[in-house]
Parts: structure tokens; sequence; C-alpha cells
């Protein structure tokens, strides 16, 4: 973006929440601008497994328990109303984005889970879902039971993103991408987003839909804690497709699905190995989940292998609507690893808000609410791992002591003339060394060996070796310190 632009409204972020408000924005009648850092579709929302579910776990026992069946229908109605709006969507825009219909099934091995499955299925229902508890999966291992919810979908959500944005352009929305906004400042009733080229969105109101949300003006950071999950992917034949979407908190919690692939075969889908963001043995991880996918599934080779990354709320529900203190700004945020409806939800919640017609079940998803008894346990938590991490304790994980100790393709933090530093050496044998001190907030980063990346644990900031922002909440490089 190389100079300013003026809109009704900006939306921050190109993933399936940002686009899927920016459409709707514009579908009705406002003039929006959609600002990404690097390119639309290819952050969290193009790491995805896609799953568009209303199953989101063991939720609607919680929401029950917690809040009461009321909550527990909201929350089941936003997520049902999300996937009926994806597929009329990709339906009316004719999408190429292997739209399919499929039951979702959370399962679990051990006896005593079956219990807490069976509470599950019966909240499900009573929030309106089609869920039964069962037996029966097309697992090629035996379960002890499960919660099946019927009528749930899985697609291709790039292509169903790109569809999105070509509307959203011919409805005379514009999109700037490598734009990663910097700064947002309230100017009257005008908000001003700077970009790192200088140049300004003005506008009336602001999503800031960029997943770790760049603004901390509802005291989000400490309500919001990060993880991240690898997911391999390994063609199988048609025949052993297990003819659903999996999933379980067992065994560090496993996700399994299928996509269209080649001739007589379907790609399986696992996720699972959470960690951390910056948490050492991240290599390790990655290795015990292509070993539980070998022996659950058979395959022999790992065609694909990437992360994906995520954030959840103290009470398990996303906040999304309006940043109190913020006026003209709105928040979409705190998935909790169910983005691909929760995005769409967050879409036609702001959209709902920005036009003085929202849902009736927005208020569950207020990002103003607190609850106390709820939310004081994870608070103090995430705030003792930023004190921790503030002070530099990961240096005791490092492979090394010394820069000089590093091998190829290792990156430890070192205490180097006295400051903490992150250093990385490169295939070449180069050493390449940045501060350790993440420009988000001020925490030490860790190296991911699995990806190769400087990672911050308390808040998910992420950067290439070379200092360069990957992902957010953090907005600047980290410093060079080659010496």
């Amino acid at each position: 973006m190389r100079s300013d632009a003026e809109a009704d409204v900006a939306v921050v972020g190109g993933g399936i929440a940002g686009l899927s408000a920016a459409r709707e924005l514009a579908v009705a009648g406002l003039s929006v601008v959609l600002v990404e850092a690097v390119r639309i579709a290819e952050g969290v929302t193009g790491n995805t497994t896609a799953k568009l579910t209303a199953q989101h776990g063991s939720i609607y026992a919680h929401l029950k328990d917690a809040f009461g069946i009321d909550a527990a229908r909201d929350y089941a109605t936003a997520q049902s109303e999300a996937i009926a709006r994806v597929a009329a969507t990709a339906d009316e825009l004719g999408a190429d984005c292997d739209f399919e219909m499929r039951p979702a099934f959370a399962y679990a091995q051990s006896d005593e889970a079956v219990a807490g499955l069976k509470a599950e299925a019966e909240a499900a229902r009573e929030a309106g879902l089609e869920a039964s508890f069962t037996t029966d999966t097309g697992l090629p291992f035996d379960v002890a039971g499960a919660v099946r919810v019927e009528y749930q979908a899985q697609f291709h959500p790039r292509r169903y993103l790109l569809a999105l944005a070509a509307d959203f352009i011919a409805r005379g929305g514009r999109i700037f991408e490598h734009s990663r906004v910097v700064d947002v400042e309230s100017e009257g009733d005008r908000q001003r987003l700077t970009v790192e080229s200088g140049a300004a969105v003005l506008c009336r109101e602001a999503v800031i839909a960029t997943h770790f949300p760049i603004v901390n003006r509802v005291r989000l950071f400490p309500r919001l804690t990060p993880k991240r999950e690898f997911v391999v992917a390994a063609p199988i034949p048609a025949g052993a497709d297990p003819g659903g979407m999996y999933v379980t908190t067992e065994q560090d919690t496993r996700s399994v699905r299928t996509a269209p692939y080649g001739a007589g075969e379907r790609l399986l889908l696992v996720t699972g190995a959470a960690f951390t963001p910056g948490d050492p043995g991240a290599g390790r991880q990655l290795g015990k989940l292509a070993a539980w996918t070998a022996n659950r599934f058979g395959t022999r080779d790992i065609a694909y292998r990437w992360a994906a990354q995520d954030n959840t709320t103290p009470d398990r529900v996303p906040y999304i609507g309006r940043m109190p203190g913020g006026d003209g700004l709105y928040v979409a945020c705190g998935f909790g690893g169910w983005g691909m409806t929760n995005g769409v939800v967050a879409a036609r919640l702001i959209t709902g808000l920005v036009t003085d017609a929202p849902p009736p079940w927005a208020a569950l998803f207020d990002p103003a609410r607190f609850h106390p008894v709820k939310e004081a346990g994870p608070i103090a938590a995430n705030s003792k791992t930023a004190v921790k991490h503030l002070v530099g304790d990961r240096i005791g994980h490092a492979p090394a002591h010394s820069p000089d100790e590093l091998e190829p393709g290792q990156g430890a933090v070192i205490r180097v003339e006295g400051r903490l530093r992150a250093v990385y050496r490169d295939d070449d044998g180069d050493l390449h060394t940045r501060s350790a001190t993440c420009t988000h907030m001020g925490c030490v980063v860790g190296f991911n060996d699995a990806e190769r990346t400087w990672e911050c644990p308390c808040h998910g900031s992420r950067f290439d070796t070379d200092g360069t922002v990957l992902q957010g909440p953090a907005t600047t490089p980290l410093r060079d310190e080659s010496v």
C-alpha cells in the first residue's frame, strides 16, 4: 500500500474472518478496504484442516454447566448458521472448494471418558444439534465411545476465500496485500490505520481480524492463550476413508479428516501434538504425530507437513464484537481451533453490529464479558507465563551455551556479552544474531527446531531467522544484533 485510502470500514486481516466480514459489509452497501500483512488466505486460515462443524469437542456440556442451556443453544445456532452460510455462498459464487457434507465425531478410547461423552451428546441435543452417543465409527481402531453430530461439512478454505475475494472486489471492495498495519489511532469519529510503508487507511469503523489482536483496548492479551499444532498429511486408499471428521482430547489431541486427492485416493490429514509457541522440542512433537498416524492408519510416507496456530479464551467462547473504549473498533479472535465456523460467525455478527441489526446470539461473544470465577485461573496462569518469559528463563533449554557450539540448522537463545540474543546457524554455517526480546511486549522468544522460526511463548508472535515478522501480534522485526 503506497498511498492513503478512505472507506466506511477497514478490515485488518485476510483470513476467513476478515474476508468474510469484508464481503458481508460490502453486500450491505458499505465501502470497504481490506488490509493484509502478507497475502490473503495464506496465514492461519491457509494452514487449517478446514472442518466446518458445530461439534467443537466438549463445548456444549461446558457451556450448559457454566452458563446455562440458552448459551449452549446460542453457540450451536451461530455455528450451524455459519455452515449454512458457507454452503450457500459457495453455491452462489460457483466456488470449486471441495465442499463435502460429513458427520463429526468427538471420540475417546478410555472407558473413563464415556460418561463425559454421553453428557456432551445430551447437551448438544438440547442445544439443537442432531447429536447422539455411539461406539460405531469409521476409524481403523476401537473407541470406547463418541459423540456423533450429523450434517457437518469440510472444504478447501483457500479456494473458497479466493472466490469470496473476487466477489468482494467486484462489489467495489479494495484489497491491499503486503501491508502490515503497525498502528491504530482514533481521530475523533474516525480511525486511522497506519501501515509499514507510512500510508494510512482512514475509516469510520475498523475490524481487527488478525488472529491475535494488534490492539489491547479491552485488555485481551492476558485472556488469550496461544497454542501451535502440527499437521501431517498422507494419501490413503479411498476405501480406507474413515467417513467423517474426528477429534479427541486424548493423546495430546488428535484431529482426523480426509480430503479429495488423486484417483482412488483420499488425502488423510491428522492434526495434534500441540505446544506453546517457542517451546523446546517441537521437532519431537512432530515425530510423535507422524508415528501415531503411521501406527493407526498404516501410512508409509508423509506427503505434507505444516503447523497452524490458534488462541483460546478462558471460557472457550471467542471474542467477537465491539471493543469497549475504542469507538468504531471491532475485534474477532480467540477461536480456539474452530476458526472456520467462528470466522463466519464473526463476519455476520460484526456486520450486524455495524448495520444496527445484530443477530440474537451476539451477546454470547461480547469481548467485554468477564466471568471472574471461570476466568481468574487461566488469566493468572497466562500472566505467570508472561512474567516467567520476560526474565529469560528459556536460556536453560538451549542446545548450546555459545554460538560456536551451534550446529547448522540450530538456533538458541544465548547470553552474549551480557545480553540475551537469538542466534541461528544456517545450513551454510553462517550465524544470524538478533535480539531475543519479542518486539510485542518484551518476552524472550524461543526457537522452533521443526520450522526454524523464533516464537514468543507469551502471545504467539513468530519471526523468521532473519528477524522478519511472520505472525503477529508483533508488528516490528527482531532487532539485528549481529557482531
